[in-house]
Order: structure tokens, then sequence, then C-alpha cells
């Protein structure tokens, strides 16, 4: 990966360098479902966790790996994972932390699929989430109890645009070991919400990222500072 923090040449070199079998500088879109492992030894080891490598494509691709550190390094992130959609990116950064009697305090300023997400699908998984206006960032902290397991918030909530306080609600989080979950498809390069204390990034790609409405994608980046281990229960 290029050491250069200039989000220009991330944004054309973090993660890929060159093909290691044919030195092309392009970055291969690799089609494959499957991966050809050494052994029998070697596959149980990938699978067991205890060797990084390529298992399936459901999991891992060199492709989106590119993807990942990228983004990765232009958030100024630990690790990044692709998956199908932005609602797929929002439903599974929830549900990685909260489960059934579980609770998210979130923003009223969303996005009208995550709005559904919020308001129907994790209230039939058992998944309460707490609506607050961010106009006030305390409304966070008066919406918070013992079950309270992240904040969410859209950066520049699609359509009001509204800047959203994450410092402020981040701070308010962090008093309570509680993640701020942040959803960046709108301020992509104009903001780094981990340099504001926000803990999980979330990205429709199908957006600014994509830019050319050809696909349909998302992203979740770690930001690596929040000290998951410190808190078993949102793991």
């Amino acid at each position: 990966m290029t050491e250069s923090k200039n989000p220009e040449t991330l944004a054309l070199h973090a993660g890929y360098r060159k093909d290691p079998a044919t030195g092309a500088v392009a970055v291969p879109i690799y089609q494959t479902t499957s991966y050809q492992f050494d052994s029998p030894e070697h596959a149980a080891n990938l699978f067991a966790l205890k060797e990084l490598g390529n298992i399936y494509t459901r999991i891992m691709n060199p492709t989106n790996d590119v993807l990942e550190q990228r983004i990765t390094a232009l958030e100024g992130g630990a690790a990044a994972l692709a998956v199908a959609s932005g609602q797929a990116a929002s439903a599974l950064a929830v549900q990685n932390v909260a489960q059934v009697g579980d609770n998210i305090v979130s923003s009223t300023d969303l996005y009208g699929g995550t709005w559904n997400l919020f308001a129907n699908t994790l209230k039939q998984q058992g998944i309460e989430v707490r609506f607050v206006d961010p106009a006030d960032p305390e409304n966070f902290r008066r919406a918070t109890d013992d079950r309270t397991r992240a904040y969410y918030a859209e950066t520049l909530p699609n359509p009001k645009l509204t800047v959203f306080p994450i410092q402020d609600v981040s701070d308010i989080g962090r008093e309570f070991g509680i993640p701020l979950i942040m959803d960046n498809t709108a301020a992509p390069i104009l903001c780094r919400p981990f340099d504001h204390g926000a803990a999980v990034i979330v990205y429709s790609t199908t957006k600014y990222i994509g830019g050319h409405g050809t696909s349909i994608g998302g992203l979740i980046v770690d930001g690596g500072n929040f000290d998951w281990e410190a808190h078993p229960e949102r793991q």
C-alpha cells in the first residue's frame, strides 16, 4: 500500500500497485466464486482462520480487497468490508452490535430506506430504534439506557443535508462506551468521521463512490478507535 497521505494518490493507488502474476497496473476483476487450496491442511487452516487467504468470494475477493483497503486508507480507518448494498452495510453494522432486546439511538434525519429498515425490519428482529432530533446532541444522552448498543446518524442526511454534530454525539457515546456509526455516503473526502470520534462508517457506494449509476454496493469501515474488547456486549 502507498504511504502517501494525499487523498488523490490514495484514491488511485491505495491497496494495489501491480498484479503479482502479470505486473498489470490496472486492478483485475476476479470473476471467480472459489479458490484453489494448496493442500487439505491449507484449506483447513484457512477455514479455521489460522491463516489469511481467499476462501470463497462471498467472504472475500481480491478485487473487493483493493476497494476495502482504498476506502480504509482514505478514511484513516483500520479495516473495511465490502457488501452488496448501502442498506446491507447499515443493517450489518447495527446487527453486529445489537441483539434481541437491545436498542440503538438514531438521528431522525435519515435516508428513507434506512428509516424503513430501522422502523420496521429491525423492530421485527427485536431491536428497538429510538429516533431523536439531532439539533440537540443531548437528546442522544436522554434516550440512552443500559441496553443501548450504538448511536447512528448520517453526516449529510438525505435529503435535508443538515450537518450532523459528530464530535458532540461521539463524545456522549464515549462516556457510556457506545460507538457512533456514521453513514458518510453524501460526504466522502469532504468529511472523515473518524477524525471527529465516530467508531464505524458505512457507505452506499452506489452514490458518489461508484459515481456512474451503474452499480450497487456498500462498505463498512472500522475506525480502530473503539475498544470493542472492553465492551463484549457490542461484539
